[in-house]
């Protein structure tokens, strides 16, 4: 399971204090409001930052870090991106799940039978989707509903589904 969750991009700085404008990758960007701190990944290091003040301009976040006073010092972050440990994550209610937790898991059929890998999930206005590679090489699109998705297993490292009637191209085609 994963460790670290991205929780936004640093696109460029903001202003000559020395804040930054990032572009958030989380679903809530006023979840920053409730961070004390981000660890920041460089590439070749990862730093914790004390964040001292958070604001909102459009759909970025401005946010000034302990110690970074201005402009040249900001700067260079630039590109990096912002990651929370687990445990500072958001709380997940019941049935809510982590993608990076889902990305990878084992797709079993309603018997059990191992049928693919859970490959990626497409955020959606209505629900999520999976997107399955399916073992005959096919690829699978299952909306994220309690008739489709039966059991989630993350510890166990699978997910059980139901396939709705006309989900799989040709299915029921003579």
């Amino acid at each position: 399971m994963e460790v670290f969750f991205q929780v936004g991009i640093i696109t460029s700085t903001h202003g000559v204090r020395g804040e930054v404008k990032v572009f958030p990758t989380t679903d809530d960007a006023r979840r920053f409001k409730r961070l004390k701190s981000v660890i920041l990944d460089s590439g070749k290091e990862r730093v914790s930052m004390e964040i001292e003040e958070v604001k909102f301009l459009k759909q970025f976040v401005v946010l000034k870090f302990k110690g970074i006073d201005d402009i040249n010092e900001a700067e260079k972050y630039r590109k990096c991106s912002l990651f929370v440990e687990r445990k500072d994550a958001v709380r997940l209610g019941r049935d809510e799940y982590f993608v990076a937790d889902l990305e990878g898991l084992t797709v079993r059929n309603e018997d059990g039978t191992e049928i693919g890998i859970l490959k990626s999930v497409m955020e959606t206005g209505a629900n999520d989707v999976y997107v399955i590679a399916l073992n005959d090489g096919r690829e699978l699109l299952l909306p994220a509903i309690k008739q489709c998705v039966l059991d989630v297993d993350v510890e166990a490292g699978f997910i059980r589904i139901h396939i709705l009637d006309g989900l799989l191209d040709g299915e029921g085609q003579q």
